[in-house]
């Protein structure tokens, strides 16, 4: 009876251990199931960043009406006042001046030939002419916008609306520093304008001539009025100025028996006949 109880026991705690052992087994994945799971785990990433670029910002739901608030100026008029939203959304463009040239990109000038980085005319015109040859102001003058019209024959729009608008810088006017500012554009600039406009030189002298024509005619007609006037201021004892239209002034009258008509005369010449009841 002895002998028979620890078998039966060492074979209970065989049984637990062989039904105990498959669950504490680890589930193991061959090299294709984990390179399976590792690109379904690459690919949710993926999506999901798709859709967070998609929609970067929550939008709002909000309904509620906008009320605009009205700002008393105290000058007979109401100023709306800006959404804090709305004047932060404004961005202001800010230009700001070209970076310096590199070496590699160094610019050779137009008359000299040599090398230069940077040139007062290729700032302000766009001219790759170097400061040294700029001094020569013969050849690279300005003009005022004035003298721009009056030697070409140049019209506002001409210079400041047709593509591309003239480049000009604005300095005061050394005749008087409380006139107006003055407009300096390159002068070659506007030569080539010029010859856009009118076609070629000819076409320019051709124009000049044309208004030099009409300005010596209109100064012939002021000529001739002022002369018209001294003679009639002259003769005025003379001459008659009308001031309107013209009023008949009848002479007596006259009866002609062979009609018996009556009438009457106007130094004019014209003649009123009429009857008697």
């Amino acid at each position: 009876m002895s002998d028979s109880a620890p078998s039966c026991s060492g074979q209970q705690d065989k049984c637990e251990e062989e039904q105990d052992s498959p669950e504490d087994e680890e589930i193991k994945l061959t090299s294709a199931q984990k390179a399976r799971v590792e690109r379904n785990r690459q690919r949710a990433l993926l999506l999901r960043q798709s859709r967070l670029a998609k929609k970067p910002y929550s939008v709002s739901t909000d309904t509620k009406q906008k009320v605009t608030r009205t700002i008393d100026t105290g000058a007979g008029f109401f100023l709306e006042e800006e959404d804090q939203d709305e004047s932060k959304s404004k961005t202001t463009e800010v230009k700001h001046p070209l970076g310096p040239v590199l070496e590699s990109d160094a610019l050779v000038c137009e008359d000299c030939g040599k090398e230069f980085m940077d040139s007062w005319l290729l700032t302000t015109y766009n001219v790759t002419v170097c400061d040294v040859c700029k001094e020569d102001t013969e050849k690279h003058p300005l003009v005022t916008k004035t003298e721009a019209k009056d030697r070409y024959l140049l019209k506002d729009s001409d210079i400041e609306i047709r593509d591309p608008p003239l480049k000009f810088i604005i300095r005061k006017n050394p005749r008087n520093s409380r006139w107006g500012d003055m407009k300096l554009y390159y002068e070659p600039q506007v030569y080539d304008r010029a010859m856009e406009v009118w076609g070629s030189e000819e076409g320019l002298e051709k124009a000049h001539d044309e208004r030099s024509n009409k300005r010596e005619k209109a100064k012939r007609k002021k000529f001739d009025k002022k002369v018209k006037e001294l003679r009639l201021a002259v003769r005025s004892s003379l001459v008659r100025v009308s001031s309107g239209p013209h009023e008949h002034e009848y002479g007596p009258e006259t009866y002609d028996e062979e009609t018996d008509t009556y009438s009457v005369s106007c130094e004019c010449g014209h003649v009123r006949n009429y009857e008697k009841m």
